[in-house]
């Protein structure tokens, strides 16, 4: 088991020494997960992945999919995806794979307007990350051709129901040499009312809980380490599978 620190916005990153110091005893090794692409004063991707900072980064936010919407994926401040100006991102990917740095797509966030509302909705949904994002084939990809190594779950609104199923779809996709890896920001109140399902499925390979904004499970001044180091047990010792945190 292995500490990753998910960092996302100004929240987190005022947390992120707390984790480290805390919870250095926790782990056997550590890397950084970090959410890109809403902020344009961020630095490029390209400068994300060459300060050597990070193991993982998460292309954020496809806000908008399932219930028969058209997806559409929101880079604030890099790119318009909708007019195919995140095409030019493939490079900048690729760039950070060659340095070993696995490269997702997440899906939801904070804003936006997301739900699945069927199994054949999750299928559907499963089928057009695929051909979109990963391994699959599609006139439209947003990011060019660069082929993602998996989706991040940051289901943070909308229906808490099907994000199993659309687990399982994905997961189907891996095949002997290129595995389709999924990866999930849960609040850190166990457990997570929108993923909970989902990370019973054992399927995500990653998990990085957002451990803050929520008072009873984080840093405050008055209970220190206390309620984050509680709720690190928690769920350390719930999750299923091998590569969490």
């Amino acid at each position: 088991m292995f500490a990753i620190i998910a960092t996302k916005a100004s929240a987190s990153l005022l947390l992120l020494p707390i984790l480290v110091l805390s919870l250095v005893e926790l782990s056997l090794a550590g890397g950084i997960a970090i959410y890109w692409g809403q902020n344009g004063n961020e630095g490029t991707l390209n400068q994300t992945c060459n300060s050597g900072l990070y193991s993982f980064v998460n292309i954020a936010f496809l806000n908008k999919f399932g219930g028969g919407r058209t997806p559409r994926l929101d880079l604030t401040g890099h790119c318009n995806a909708a007019a195919g100006g995140c095409k030019i991102a493939s490079g900048s990917i690729k760039n950070c794979q060659n340095k070993g740095i696995k490269v997702m797509l997440s899906i939801g966030g904070g804003l936006g307007d997301y739900s699945l509302t069927s199994t054949t909705d999750a299928k559907n949904t499963a089928a057009y990350l695929w051909n979109n994002f990963l391994g699959g084939k599609s006139a439209k990809r947003p990011l060019g051709n660069a082929v993602l190594d998996g989706i991040d779950f940051d289901i943070e609104r909308g229906s808490t129901r099907f994000y199993d199923d659309l687990a399982r779809y994905l997961k189907e996709y891996s095949k002997p040499g290129k595995k389709v890896y999924l990866s999930a920001a849960p609040q850190c109140p166990f457990p997570d009312r929108y993923m909970g399902k989902a990370l019973d499925t054992g399927l995500f390979d990653y998990v990085w809980v957002q451990f803050y904004n929520n008072g009873q499970c984080q840093y405050s001044s008055s209970a220190g380490t206390k309620n984050l180091i509680a709720s690190w047990k928690k769920w350390n010792s719930s999750l299923k599978g091998e590569n969490y945190f």
